[in-house]
């Protein structure tokens, strides 16, 4: 179609919505996604995909169209298939592979009967009701960033247009001013959703009023926290929402030249974001005079080595620029001084997502979601011993045993819910008293937590608490960057200490000095990085005491995760002499005959579980 100007954009928009409306509302329309993200991928989607495409084409049902879509936040379903026949109830099935689809278009798609057995979720309205739907479209969900995502095929720019998509631009570059724009992000009271929670419409103001000859807007989707993929979902499924409010912003703040810092470990979200990128700048959406308006904005990618220091914004730019990613003291802060000495915006992927909507919507709508002091949505990465592991979105407000047991369906197994962990290396845990706290920015931080970027990882009565600190502290100390003292030592020392408790060699003394490094590290290092790192253990220390003096005075792990501190032993009552866990153990440390009580040589012992797991008769015990 080659490059738009305003006219031919609302001209295709309409067009498209009527072919869409056409097709959802013919008898004959039978419209068919399978969810194909990072997620579905790793799950055999794709071959799922290629058999429908097979069987369908081999039945010569000309009135069914099959395409992609990105994550649908079903992560534990996967893969996912979504059927929409006219005049019946859309359905979700899950786990659908490759030896299902015979049936499942036998049975839906010609019989009309939905495959029980493959059943997610029945809703009835049995086509896309538009833009609008997709807000409520999952149950205790309210979808404004994943509003696209699992609905359109985020490789094809005409599907995002068709769903209000630079609709928003359009509103900036012909209706608007700056002054407007800054306005209506103040009144929706946005703040940053890459864990700090600074208010955007503040950010954007700061670099908008620094005179300067060149400005750039930085996307930052280096997510590094354990357990958390927001970003690379968000991307994965719905690219333009966040290259749109890319534009916007470079509109409002003066700014004509972006950059996407995103790791190279994301080689789906780099695929789809290159696509956007090239389908934007030929239809004139991003680049010179963009849709006639006299404006030039362009894109370029930077990939990430995988640092998590880079997700700090100097140290980001520092890397963006080919430098070392390391910390440098603020201020002078990106927003004045940032990418080549440049005054710069740097928003996270999340954040830059909610920005057409509340455009489009207004500020007043978006303030209206949430609590007094944290507005809007929160998308959350929802994993550990949960049963309904997955990618959502909630107001922010809604508290922990609203996430964990309505949406993410409780715990596994029917274990006993111990703690979340929100907020990744820098965040704290939050323990069972806390589960009905309103989760937002203010009453996280009162608890001992943060936000973060939205990983959110339950954890059971199996869980260790000390184990949890220590791998939390393991990954900060691998990731520091050094330059800075208090968390170059204060981090290396504080595991070392971890592991000594879980080793069993610590003296209760040891916790007070724990404490004070912790201290130390948040008053005196230089970034977010160890700033944060003491937080796990510090939570953990006030929530589960009791824990740590097991660990030291009684050299017990009750959790059974620390293996220095088991001792395995095998009772005589209850072995059969059956040898399976003499064949099991790799140091030769059981003895016994075939028939006969064995017995475990404690000093041999490596404490590997190897016989505990092989003993099909419970009579390898741990304590």
């Amino acid at each position: 179609m080659g490059k738009l100007t305003l006219e031919k954009l609302r001209a295709l928009r309409e067009a498209l919505r009527r072919e869409i409306h056409q097709r959802t509302t013919s008898d004959r329309s039978i419209q068919i996604a399978v969810g194909l993200g990072t997620c579905g991928i790793a799950a055999g989607a794709g071959n799922t995909l290629h058999a429908l495409t097979e069987a369908i084409a081999a039945r010569k049902l000309g009135n069914v169209s099959v395409r992609q879509a990105g994550c649908m936040g079903l992560c534990h379903s996967e893969p996912i298939v979504e059927i929409a026949v006219p005049g019946m109830p859309r359905v979700i099935y899950g786990g659908v592979q490759p030896a299902d689809v015979d049936e499942l278009v036998r049975e839906h798609l010609v019989k009309r009967n939905p495959v029980a057995r493959l059943v997610y979720e029945s809703r009835p309205e049995s086509a896309d009701a538009g833009p609008d739907a997709s807000f409520e479209r999952f149950p205790n969900q309210f979808r404004i960033v994943l509003r696209n995502c699992g609905i359109i095929d985020p490789d094809k720019i005409d599907e995002y247009i068709a769903r209000d998509g630079y609709c928003a631009l359009e509103k900036v570059l012909f209706e608007m001013t700056p002054e407007q724009v800054l306005g209506e992000l103040e009144k929706s009271g946005l703040r940053g959703r890459g864990g700090a929670g600074f208010p955007t419409a503040r950010k954007w103001l700061f670099t908008k009023n620094v005179p300067a000859d060149q400005k750039y807007i930085v996307c930052n989707a280096d997510e590094g926290d354990p357990g958390a993929y927001m970003d690379r979902s968000t991307l994965e499924g719905d690219p333009h929402s966040v290259l749109e409010a890319m534009v916007i912003a470079g509109r409002t703040v003066g700014a004509t030249k972006g950059f996407f810092y995103i790791r190279a470990e994301y080689p789906l979200a780099i695929t789809r974001l290159e696509t956007a990128i090239s389908q934007a700048r030929a239809y004139g959406l991003l680049g010179a005079d963009i849709l006639g308006s006299g404006f030039a904005f362009d894109i370029e990618l930077r990939l990430g080595a995988g640092a998590f220091v880079c997700g700090e914004e100097t140290a980001l730019i520092a890397s963006v620029e080919g430098k070392r990613g390391m910390p440098r003291p603020r201020p002078p802060f990106p927003a004045a001084r940032g990418l080549w000495g440049k005054p710069t915006v740097i928003n996270n992927v999340e954040t830059l997502a909610n920005i057409p909507v509340i455009l489009l919507k207004g500020g007043e709508w978006f303030s209206r979601i949430g609590t007094a002091t944290s507005k809007g949505t929160k998308v959350f990465a929802l994993t550990g011993k949960i049963n309904r592991s997955g990618l959502i979105e909630v107001p922010m407000g809604a508290t922990l045993r609203k996430i964990i047991f309505d949406i993410g369906g409780g715990i596994r197994a029917g274990r006993a819910f111990k703690a979340a962990q929100t907020g990744g290396p820098s965040g704290g845990v939050i323990p069972p008293e806390f589960l009905d706290t309103p989760i937002d920015y203010e009453n996280l931080g009162k608890i001992g937590s943060i936000m973060g970027s939205g990983g959110l990882i339950v954890m059971d009565d199996s869980d260790c608490m000390v184990d949890v600190a220590k791998f939390y502290l393991e990954f900060t100390v691998d990731e520091s960057c050094g330059k800075c003292a208090p968390c170059r030592i204060g981090g290396r020392t504080l595991f070392n200490y971890l592991k000594k408790i879980a080793a069993g060699k610590a003296v209760p003394g040891d916790l007070d000095q724990m404490r004070d490094i912790c201290q130390a590290m948040q008053r005196a290092s230089l970034c977010g990085l160890g700033q944060t790192a003491a937080n796990p253990v510090l939570s953990t220390l006030r929530y589960f005491a009791d824990e740590y003096h097991e660990h030291i005075a009684e050299h017990k792990c009750h959790a059974g995760k620390c293996q220095s501190l088991l001792q395995y032993r095998i009772d005589p009552v209850k072995c059969v002499g059956c040898g399976a866990c003499l064949r099991a153990c790799p140091v030769n440390a059981i003895a016994g005959e075939r028939k006969k009580t064995h017995v475990i040589d404690p000093a041999k012992c490596i404490r590997c579980g190897q016989c505990f797991a092989a003993c099909k008769f419970g009579a390898v015990a741990r304590a």
